[in-house]
């Protein structure tokens, strides 16, 4: 991967922006802190991301290193990872960021995690353990194709392994209050 300027800083800073903004309605939304006018613009804010990360696939494929930096190269995996509503388009992101991470151009780590976010908006099981869901007392592996092999695919992935990934996950979402209000369908990932 290049640590060069980026080819089109035009378009890093609107996947860096859309990103911010999304990140911080989601961690509000995590803590129960929004009224529904603020859900609602919230998921108008996901569906024009989405749209957005389309025209910028349809125009520039994967938005690497070398096209927007590694910051919006990792904003555009935010986007994608979150653009829960239209799984059609996780699945072909996955797959253009799975060209982008062979060409050199984007970290293994970020297609794993959509690899596995498409998987399981599909009803498929993952492969690499980073979905789980906030459940009512605790934090839920999302289901798990073969989880006696998941570390050793986690290590192709340059993942560590899941029982530490967990346990991080489990400390950041400490402070989340999961009662019996929580919502249990909103996926998160294990890093």
């Amino acid at each position: 991967m290049t640590t060069d300027e980026p080819q089109r800083a035009d378009l890093a800073r609107e996947l860096i922006a859309r990103a911010a903004e999304s990140a911080a309605h989601r961690a509000k939304r995590v803590r129960d802190q929004l009224d529904a006018v603020q859900l609602g613009r919230g998921r108008h804010t996901e569906h024009a991301n989405t749209a957005v990360l389309r025209r910028i696939l349809a125009e520039h494929d994967w938005p690497g290193h070398r096209l927007v930096g590694p910051d919006a190269a990792r904003a555009a995996w935010t986007i994608a990872l979150h653009s829960d509503d239209d799984p059609a388009f996780q699945r072909a992101a996955a797959t253009l960021l799975k060209r982008a991470v062979q060409d050199g151009d984007a970290p293994v780590q970020h297609w794993a995690h959509l690899h596995d976010r498409a998987l399981v908006n599909h009803g498929h099981d993952q492969e690499y353990g980073t979905q789980h869901r906030l459940g009512a007392n605790s934090i839920e592996l999302c289901p798990l194709r073969a989880p006696e092999s998941v570390d050793a695919r986690r290590t192709t992935a340059g993942l560590p392994p899941l029982a530490v990934a967990l346990e991080a996950v489990r400390r950041r979402y400490m402070s989340v209050d999961c009662t019996d209000e929580a919502p249990t369908d909103v996926l998160a990932r294990v890093a």
